[in-house]
């Protein structure tokens, strides 16, 4: 028996970004199971309080989409009691190292050449495109995963937005949820108190300045148009959903009823 999270949800310490996505509708009438399908940021600074809320939760499984250099700059996840821990990393563990380095240290000058004139936009965008295309593996994965044992489940990567943004999205496409309502759910990860909180170098008067914060901000906002340039990605390559999930992802039709019996009320 698993805990049906409140609609207050809990602002935990440690851990940005936490919801059940619970209480979507899909097409068919039903509507995805509260207490089944988590997301959040990482859980390497989770404090002993959020611990124990997770450990309520009665997850089976945790997937964490981070990277080596991501998990060398914020540490593991702290353990959960009994829940099985997958590292599933979607994106190449040198993956931007150099961007990211210059992102947190970089000076103003750096930061205007590599993110200004759209550029950070645009590689928001470029990002999202290439996970949908190139990590179909580790969806279909995550997808039979879950249709088999892996439920309640949370994922998480560093921040909650975008790989865990996106891995949520490709879920919640294969339980027939409309995509207003996927955009919907991305888009909360926009609240200030979810929010990942970037480090940067130097003094808050250097390293925070309005024209920082600009600059780094398509970096962590959650956009329409990064969504959206995965959506279209789907359509580019596979013509539509149905052909997606089961020719990229390899999600046969009694499959997806299936994880559509864990997962929708």
């Amino acid at each position: 028996m698993t805990q049906q999270v409140p609609s207050t949800e809990p602002e935990l310490a440690g851990v940005r970004n936490f919801r059940d996505v619970g209480g979507l509708p899909a097409g068919d009438g039903r509507r995805v199971r509260y207490g089944a399908l988590f997301r959040s940021g990482h859980l390497a600074h989770a404090t002993e309080s959020d611990a124990a809320f997770l450990s309520t939760l009665g997850l089976h499984t945790v997937f964490d989409f981070r990277n080596a250099a991501d998990q060398r700059l914020e540490g593991p996840d702290v353990e959960l009691p009994g829940v099985r821990n997958v590292n599933l990393p979607l994106t190449d563990p040198a993956d931007g190292v150099e961007f990211w380095t210059m992102v947190r240290d970089g000076d103003l000058d750096q930061l205007r050449t590599i993110l200004g004139d759209g550029k950070a936009a645009h590689r928001m965008i470029v990002s999202y495109r290439a996970i949908i295309e190139q990590r179909t593996a580790e969806h279909s994965r995550v997808l039979h995963a879950l249709a088999e044992d892996s439920v309640p489940v949370l994922m998480h990567c560093a921040a909650g937005k975008d790989r865990a943004g996106l891995s949520i999205a490709v879920t919640l496409l294969a339980l027939g949820v409309e995509r207003e309502a996927i955009q919907a759910d991305y888009l909360k990860s926009n609240a200030t108190h979810r929010r990942y909180q970037v480090r940067r170098s130097g003094s808050a008067d250097s390293a925070y300045t309005p024209e920082v914060m600009e600059l780094l901000s398509p970096l962590f906002d959650a956009r329409a148009e990064y969504l959206a340039a995965a959506f279209e990605t789907v359509e580019r390559i596979w013509g539509g959903v149905d052909a997606y999930l089961e020719q990229g992802l390899g999600l046969a039709p009694q499959t997806r009823e299936r994880l559509r019996e864990r997962l929708l009320d």
